[in-house]
């Protein structure tokens, strides 16, 4: 039997110095330990000890030469984590903060969104302390070539399949896939998130926000609500935050704000317009990782530097950002003005104090390995498609994924609802999504 605290100082003094990985396996084993010491096979498997252990850590130099001629080295990180049902699958992040613990917590946190969309993924996750902040396409360009010069050694098609992530977008991409071709001689679906002339899929892009929104409309659905009309905050300017702010438009909800690292626009007109839209994009394209522009082109709008967006009233709040954005202390602002909903878009984007605050309040709380799924749902079609040499019409892509989002939020009630009616979607996606992991684990033998 698996004591929760034994089985955790264990894992913390195998892990030290990764408080996020510990962070995210606290959760997920806190989550599941009832059922694992109620069912025989998961204990006589050891399933816990195995599944908190990366089947493969990758690590590797990087070495590039920026616009000066001068040579600059990096670290580049793959983590296999767990291919019990299926190739490793996951994004790659470039961002000065990225260390080994950050990629394990991704990847561990992978294992279960992909299980949750009953496609076939394991997970994994991988990226570099690359900052692409204030580089030219063409340091950008060579830096790729190098990761990947590497990187390709350990994926392919039916292996380890990255995707984008932080920092990594369709150029990012293109230029990986470009050097994984030049090396292998080979065009196969070995990433996702590829352009559309090269074996990409409509709407990648926007799938991983247009699946939060659907997993959201779910929500309020469940409690009699609609997302028509209501106050929403997005943390975030980047393609997740965008995605997440134009099907909230189509939704009929009113975003008046977004973030970046230098603060937060407040818009009360709303970010809802096409052209504020599209200017999201701009500000990422741009490479300077802010949002403060925003203001100086649209009217009305205002910047608030050095501030957190969760200080602005809302209905509904959105994190699309980064990891544990949203801490306690931004709870009790949010509670303390009225939120109703909220809503995890980017991976673990609250910290525990922040998710319990929620809860106590009775207050619907999506976490991301459910909400944001629809990244992932989307790169695995996109499998698909590259694998049968076809290419599906948005709208089919669209409906697919809302289909997904929607047997999410299932399995999450099914899985999360307490005895007095409260839907505890953390505890619900854990479960759901380990289970089935789990029960492939043993009967593959592994």
């Amino acid at each position: 039997m698996y004591k929760l605290d034994e089985f955790m100082a264990e894992l913390e003094r195998k892990n030290p110095a990764q408080p996020e990985f510990i962070q995210a396996a606290r959760e997920v084993v806190a989550s599941v330990i009832d059922v694992v010491n109620k069912t025989p096979k998961y204990l006589n498997n050891k399933i816990l000890d195995r599944i908190v252990e990366p089947e493969r850590v990758i690590q590797f130099k990087v070495e590039w030469e920026d616009d000066k001629h001068q040579i600059q080295v990096n670290r580049g990180y793959r983590v296999q984590f767990n291919s019990a049902i299926g190739p490793y699958k996951g994004g790659l992040r470039f961002n000065k903060n990225v260390t080994l613990g950050t990629l394990k917590f991704l990847g561990f946190e992978q294992i279960f969104k992909n299980s949750l969309t009953t496609l076939p993924m394991g997970g994994g996750k991988g990226g570099s302390d690359f900052d692409p902040t204030g580089k030219s396409d063409a340091e950008i360009l060579r830096f790729c070539r190098s990761f990947m010069t590497e990187l390709q050694k350990y994926i392919g098609p039916d292996t380890d399949v990255p995707a984008g992530d932080l920092g990594v977008g369709g150029r990012e991409i293109g230029f990986m896939y470009g050097q994984y071709k030049r090396i292998r001689q080979e065009n196969t679906g070995v990433l996702t998130g590829k352009g559309q002339t090269w074996g990409g899929s409509l709407i990648r892009p926007e799938a991983t926000g247009y699946g939060a929104l659907y997993f959201a409309d779910e929500v309020l659905k469940y409690n009699k609500d609609t997302l028509k009309g209501k106050r929403a905050i997005v943390s975030g300017f980047g393609n997740v935050a965008w995605g997440a702010v134009t099907k909230a438009a189509f939704y009929g909800a009113k975003v008046v704000a977004i973030s970046g690292p230098d603060g937060y626009i407040l818009d009360e007109a709303g970010v809802s317009t096409p052209e504020k839209i599209a200017y999201m994009l701009e500000l990422r394209a741009s490479n300077k990782n802010i949002v403060a522009p925003y203001a100086e082109k649209f009217k009305g709008a205002k910047f608030v530097p050095g501030k957190k967006i969760w200080e602005v009233p809302c209905e509904i709040a959105f994190t699309a950002a980064l990891q544990n954005e949203l801490d306690g202390k931004d709870a009790e602002k949010l509670i303390k003005n009225g939120v109703k909903y909220v809503i995890e878009v980017s991976n673990m984007g609250c910290t525990p104090e922040a998710i319990e605050a929620f809860q106590a309040k009775k207050i619907p709380f999506a976490p991301g390995k459910a909400a944001n799924a629809g990244g992932v749902a989307v790169s695995g079609l996109e499998m698909s498609q590259n694998a049968e040499h076809l290419k599906w019409k948005a709208s089919e892509v669209d409906d697919k994924l809302k289909t997904i989002m929607k047997n999410i939020f299932d399995a999450c009630v099914r899985e999360g609802k307490q005895k007095n009616g409260y839907i505890d979607y953390v505890k619900g996606a854990n479960i759901a999504g380990f289970k089935k992991v789990a029960d492939a684990m043993c009967e593959l033998g592994y």
